[in-house]
Parts: C-alpha cells; structure tokens; sequence
C-alpha cells in the first residue's frame, strides 16, 4: 500500500485533467461560451495549491528555477510532488520519515486542490447534465471523474493522517474502499441536492447553503479549533472549512470525532428538512 495511494491519486488526478479539457473543448466547439467560461473559471482558484507548494519548495529548501514554475504555472505542480514520493518510494531513497513528510505534503496540497479547483468543477458539470444538457456524455464523464477524485483526496488524506498517528499502520485495501464508498456516497447526494434545488428555486439555494455555512462557521468557532494559532486567521480558517462542511466533514482536531459527526448529520439534515419546507 505504500506506493499504490500516491499512485492512485496520480492516475486520478490524470484522468480528472483530461476529462476537464475534453470538456473545455466540448463547450467551444458547440459554441457555448458560456459553459466554456465557466469551466475556465474554475480552474484559476487552484492556483492557491500551486502558489502553496512553490512557497513550500522553497521553505523545504529547493529554490524554484523556470522548470519548476513553469510546472506550477501549468498546474502541473502536484504531478511532480507525487512523481517525487512515487520515485522514492520506488528507489528507496531516504528514510521512511522523509517519504511520509513528501506524501503528506502533497496529501494536503491536493485536498487543497480539490476543494478549490475540483468541487466547483463539479457542481458546475453536474447542474449542466441536470438542467441544461440531459444527454451530455462529456460533461457527465468529466462530472463523475471530479466527483471521484475529490472523494479520493478526502480519502488520501485521511490515510495520511492516519499514518501520522504513533503505532498506526497503513489501514488495509478494505478499509479505504469502504471510506472511498462513503466519500462518494455523501459528496454524490449533497451536490445532487443541490444541484436539483437550484435547478427548481434558482438562486435560493444560496440562502440554503448560506444558512448551512453560518451554522457551520459558528460551531467551529465554538469548538476553539486550534490548529491555526493567530486569531485573524483563526476566524478565516473557520470560516473556510465551514463552507467546506457544506459538502462533506473533515476531522481537522485530535480526539474522538463520533460527536462531532453526529451533530455535523444533525445539522445537515436539519438544513435538508429546512430547504423542502421553502
């Protein structure tokens, strides 16, 4: 399992770029601009990963030359980080800490990714073949590949952290199938609301989500997370990762997280049963 997650996100992560530009093509050559711009659109948030790991490269000690910014300008940054584990990986180059360091850097760096580049990317895929183009083949593939690789960042990460832990080994192909599943599974159904509810009530879904993001915002302050330690961008990184709770939950604290789910289900079905009552 060592080298087969970084391998998997690798392919993925392929497979994600290379249905993005199938339907960024597919959109000019019809002539949907708007689609087209859209889609475009999407793409610049990531460059926050790619700004994140050139800062990091550098903190690490790598000045970056032309061919490294180059890579980042293409966004192709994240190829080479894992390119870089899967190559000391195979080598057996470096201690296990030094690979574990490189892996959980590009873990982070491409949750990043996927939560800026690829979620917007899919949600705008997904309201396109619900309520524009039923029969869309391009823009469902280049859906179902985002949804999957955001699903699979999530699990990444959540192997990395596990690793992290003291006497935890990598969990086993089963396991990460099953949080793969439930990744999928609850990613799928929450963009699938949505999509569905902005399809019937136009922009009231962003009141809905809105409302979803403040109470999130609000139980996170709450909660005094601590893994940012200057309170600006304490409250900034609140805020953050409430809009990312929207979609999905992410244990950003140690400890047993079973109560902090529960109320994250609690909230989020109350907000579902808030949004039929419109």
């Amino acid at each position: 399992m060592r080298g087969a997650v970084p391998r998997l996100s690798l392919t993925l992560l392929a497979a994600e770029s290379g249905a993005r530009l199938c339907a960024i093509i597919h959109y000019l050559v019809r002539g949907q601009l708007g689609w087209f711009g859209l889609t475009i659109a999407c793409l610049v948030p990531g460059y926050a990963a790619q700004l994140l790991s050139i800062l990091w490269f550098r903190a690490d000690g790598h000045a970056p030359g032309c061919w490294l910014l180059a890579l980042h300008l293409l966004q192709l940054g994240l190829w080479k980080r894992y390119w870089d584990v899967l190559r000391a990986v195979a080598e057996a180059s470096g201690g296990a800490g030094e690979v574990l360091a490189q892996l959980g850097d590009v873990c982070v760096l491409r949750l990043l990714e996927a939560l800026l580049q690829t979620l917007p990317h899919l949600l705008l895929q997904a309201y396109v073949v619900v309520a524009v183009d039923p029969a869309g083949f391009i823009p469902g593939v280049s859906a179902g590949l985002s949804l999957l690789s955001l699903a699979w960042a999530l699990v990444s990460y959540s192997h990395f952290t596990c690793l992290l832990k003291p006497g935890h080994l990598s969990p086993p192909a089963a396991v990460i199938l099953c949080l793969l599943l439930w990744r999928t599974g609850m990613l799928g159904t929450r963009v699938l609301a949505l999509v569905l509810f902005a399809r019937l009530y136009s922009f009231w879904v962003f009141a809905v989500a809105g409302m979803h993001w403040l109470l999130m915002s609000f139980w996170l302050g709450a909660q005094q997370t601590d893994i940012v330690a200057q309170p600006c961008r304490w409250r900034l990184f609140n805020c953050l990762l409430g809009a990312v709770y929207i979609f999905c939950y992410i244990n950003v604290r140690p400890g047993p997280s079973k109560t902090r789910v529960a109320v994250f289900y609690a909230v989020s079905i109350w907000n579902v049963l808030c949004a039929t009552w419109m």
